[in-house]
């Protein structure tokens, strides 16, 4: 290790001041995209192997593949990933000492892909209709929960190929109803155009879960995040996001990987043993919360200790 390297990377006093009015922060560095590029083309080759996957391949749902969640339980340079210093500490400096990671997700845009609507999760009950993480009630009611998420750019993310979109300083108050239905229609997807752009939710309209039916997004608060292959945004998972269309050339997709954190007292996928969602399901069998950092004195999660290659989760301590 070079003598100068950084070694502790939370958010400064300024910073975390920053995050906490708008509910995110970044583009933030995590590799050069030379590093982002080579680690891209490795996990490429690594993915088609399920041999460790802990979903079945035949759990994948009509649209979106969600028995490719978790792949960081078997990917060695993923489970490098999550487990990251850069976004670990800076996770930290938001949630606590005590960490797990609960979930991590692929999310590719390939051109003519719509773009995603505009959407909030407290529960992620949205599209499986259970609440996958509950927050400690406070009071007798339940908490304002959500979930950081660490949104890397695996490739370049672009205008053109379907970035990102944020709206500051939405996170504090939940404009849907996550307890409703929303149907879900696999013919509809790349179908629709809402206020004049090509957008869905892989299958469902997230319009259904609106509060008020009438009520629509002030996108003059919102702007696109355009970012290197390499970076990442942190935001709670409650603040207005979506992402704009693939209008791109044919050889250009994006693709992000999102890993999802909470404290350790946050209980993950409560009284349930399967995720039913987006067509498909998954069972939960050989599934597994990692702690990044610090450690878990609830015993609430099922927590994976290494992965199912032997890669060891060693949590950050300070």
């Amino acid at each position: 290790m070079k003598i100068n390297e950084q070694t502790d990377f939370r958010l400064s006093s300024e910073e975390l001041e920053k995050f906490e009015r708008d509910g995110f922060i970044g583009p933030i560095k995590i590799y050069e995209p030379e590093e982002m590029e080579e680690r891209w083309d490795a996990i490429r080759r690594r993915l088609p192997n399920r041999s460790r996957a802990i979903y079945p391949v035949d759990a994948h749902g009509a649209v979106t593949n969600i028995s490719n969640y978790d792949r960081h339980l078997d990917v060695d340079l993923l489970s490098e990933h999550i487990m990251n210093e850069r976004i670990v500490d800076r996770v930290v400096s938001i949630l606590g000492p005590d960490v797990l990671c609960w979930r991590t997700e692929f999310f590719p845009k390939y051109p003519g892909d719509e773009g995603t609507d505009w959407h909030q999760a407290s529960t992620f009950a949205n599209a499986s209709k259970k609440p996958q993480i509950m927050w400690p009630s406070e009071e007798g009611r339940p908490s304002f929960g959500g979930t950081i998420t660490v949104w890397t750019a695996f490739t370049d993310s672009t205008l053109e190929n379907g970035c990102l979109q944020l709206m500051p300083g939405t996170h504090r108050h939940m404009n849907y109803d996550e307890s409703l239905a929303m149907d879900y229609d696999p013919d509809a997807i790349n179908g629709r155009e809402k206020d004049g752009v090509k957008r869905g939710f892989f299958g469902y309209d997230y319009r259904q879960l609106q509060k008020d039916p009438n009520w629509k997004p002030d996108e003059s608060q919102a702007f696109p995040l355009v970012m290197k292959k390499g970076e990442c945004v942190i935001f709670w998972s409650t603040l207005m996001h979506a992402s704009l269309p693939h209008t791109g050339g044919s050889k250009d997709y994006r693709m992000g990987f999102a890993a999802r954190y909470v404290p350790t007292q946050v209980q993950v996928y409560p009284g349930t043993e399967t995720v039913a969602e987006y067509g498909g399901g998954i069972p939960l069998d050989n599934y597994g919360a990692v702690v990044v950092a610090g450690e878990d004195t609830y015993g609430i999660n099922r927590i994976a200790k290494e992965s199912r290659t032997g890669f060891p989760f060693t949590p950050r301590r300070f």
